[in-house]
């Protein structure tokens, strides 16, 4: 006997409203309603895999899920090849190159005070935008 899986108008019959698509799916999901008519899908709280990502790309402008994936590929590039400048992604935010200067640390195993060397790191500045959709305008 075949058991018939959940569909998204199972799990969440108000979907309607944001215009998602009904279908058969491996796990229940919950939408995440956002500004300007945006809905988020988390599964279980998990991240979206580079796949799912392609996927809603390709479903969004009507494009192939190859020519989706290949996008992403090249946006990634380009932003490794860029961070040395700054490489910022509009209304999300942007990695930089930071120098942390040398500074003493301690281990916390025997308390021993070491130096730590400076280095260089990358950092990820998350948009202003951004936050204010993921965590709301402060009032």
């Amino acid at each position: 006997m075949k058991i018939a899986r959940p569909t998204a108008k199972k799990c969440l019959p108000d979907a309607a409203p944001w215009g998602l698509e009904y279908g058969p799916i491996e796990t229940p999901f919950r939408a995440i309603p956002h500004r300007k008519g945006v809905v988020h899908m988390a599964k279980d709280s998990r991240a979206l895999s580079k796949s799912q990502i392609a996927d809603h790309l390709a479903k969004s402008t009507g494009a192939t899920k190859r020519v989706a994936t290949q996008f992403l590929d090249d946006l990634t590039s380009l932003a490794y090849k860029e961070a040395k400048n700054s490489f910022t992604i509009p209304g999300v935010g942007k990695l930089v190159l930071v120098n942390r200067k040398a500074r003493m640390g301690r281990n916390p195993a025997t308390g021993e005070e070491i130096k730590i060397p400076a280095k260089r790191v990358v950092k990820f500045r998350v948009s202003k935008k951004a936050k204010d959709a993921i965590l709301g305008v402060k009032k």
